[in-house]
C-alpha cells in the first residue's frame, strides 16, 4: 500500500509539471503577441506616413494627420481597436481616444503618481475589479507607448516629456 506522503509528492510533482508547462505556454504566447503588435504597428506607421505625404508640405502637423486618419469616435468610450501611438516630441494628447485622454488629464492634474484604483475613482468608475483592470490595461498601454511611466509599486505618472500640460 502506497504511503500518503508518497501520494502527495506524486500529485505535487504532477501539479508542478503542469504549472511549468503553462508558464512556457504563456511565455510563447507573450512573444507571439509582441511580434504581432510590432507587425501591426508597422501598418499604423505606414498609414500615418502615407497620410502625411498625401497632405503635402501645405498640410497640417502630425496631430492633424493623426486625427484625419483615426477611426471615428462614437460616444465617449474608447474606440474598439483604438491605436495608442508611440509618443514622440511634438505629439499631443489629442491624438489619443477620449478614454485615454481622460486618464492623461487625471494624471496631469494630480501632481503625484496614482494607482489604477485611484485613477478609476477619479474617472467616476466604481472601484470594482473589472473597472480597475480596464484602467490598468489602458494605463499599461500608455506606459508601453511612452506616454506614462509605471513605477515598481504599480503607480503611474506622466512621462518626463509630457510634464506641464500633457503635450
Amino acid at each position: 500500500m502506497p504511503s500518503v506522503v508518497g501520494l502527495l509528492e506524486e500529485r505535487e510533482r504532477g501539479a508542478r509539471e503542469r504549472v511549468e508547462a503553462l508558464r512556457e505556454e504563456v511565455d510563447r504566447v507573450r512573444a507571439e503577441l509582441r511580434d504581432a503588435e510590432l507587425f501591426w504597428e508597422r501598418f499604423v506607421t505606414a498609414r500615418e506616413v502615407l497620410a502625411e505625404v498625401v497632405a503635402g508640405p501645405v498640410g497640417g502637423g502630425l496631430e492633424e494627420v493623426a486625427a484625419a486618419t483615426a477611426a471615428p469616435v462614437s460616444g465617449d468610450g474608447a474606440v474598439p481597436g483604438a491605436i495608442v501611438p508611440v509618443w514622440s516630441e511634438g505629439l499631443g494628447v489629442s491624438v489619443l481616444s477620449p478614454a485615454y485622454q481622460r486618464i492623461m488629464g487625471i494624471l496631469a492634474g494630480s501632481g503625484a503618481a496614482l494607482v489604477c484604483r485611484e485613477i478609476a475613482s477619479e474617472l467616476g468608475l466604481e472601484p470594482v475589479p473589472a473597472k480597475v483592470e480596464g484602467v490598468r490595461s489602458k494605463s499599461n498601454r500608455l506606459a508601453d507607448r511612452g506616454w506614462l511611466v509605471k513605477e515598481g509599486s504599480g503607480r503611474f505618472t506622466l512621462a518626463p516629456g509630457l510634464r506641464g500640460g500633457g503635450s
